[in-house]
């Protein structure tokens, strides 16, 4: 009995280990009708998933994973529900993933390099999107839906 025990014991806390490539603490600002932080954050990542964990005052007030769904406090949702409910409906479904890692938003679309790394600025009935993503700040601002997303790397 108690080899099985320990047996289960393994075979499921193996399957709950997380195991992050990169771990980055941030200073990140949110606002958008849903979700409003200003404090530290780590962002945790490998190549399937994403965990962003949100810290007011030294405690953590908001955790958000994302692999093929993502999940905050309060329960785990569709990237495009997410987008919904918490920025804007008509972003695409990697919109956080990309914006959280610094990589092109609407595939790619008016990217311009810059020296430190590059700026997309997308117009469209539902979106006025200004993108940057420079060396140490990742910054993306949405004029027309009042969404605001900065990442700022802490030794900076």
């Amino acid at each position: 009995m108690k080899y099985l025990l320990l047996t289960f014991i393994l075979v499921f806390s193996g399957c709950s280990t997380k195991n992050y490539e990169h771990t980055q603490t941030k200073i990140i600002i949110i606002k958008s009708p849903k979700l409003k932080f200003a404090d530290v954050a780590y962002l945790r990542h490998n190549e399937e998933k994403i965990e962003l964990e949100i810290f007011v005052a030294g405690t953590a007030v908001e955790k958000i994973a994302i692999n093929h769904l993502i999940c905050v406090s309060e329960g785990c949702m569709s990237k495009s529900n997410f987008n919904q409910d918490y920025l804007h409906a008509s972003y695409p479904e990697d919109m956080l993933q990309n914006v959280l890692l610094g990589k092109s938003i609407y595939d790619g679309q008016n990217r311009v390099k810059s020296a430190e790394g590059f700026e997309q600025k997308i117009q469209n009935a539902t979106v006025d999107i200004e993108y940057k993503v420079a060396a140490h700040l990742i910054s993306f601002k949405d004029k027309k839906n009042g969404i605001l997303l900065k990442l700022k790397d802490t030794n900076e």
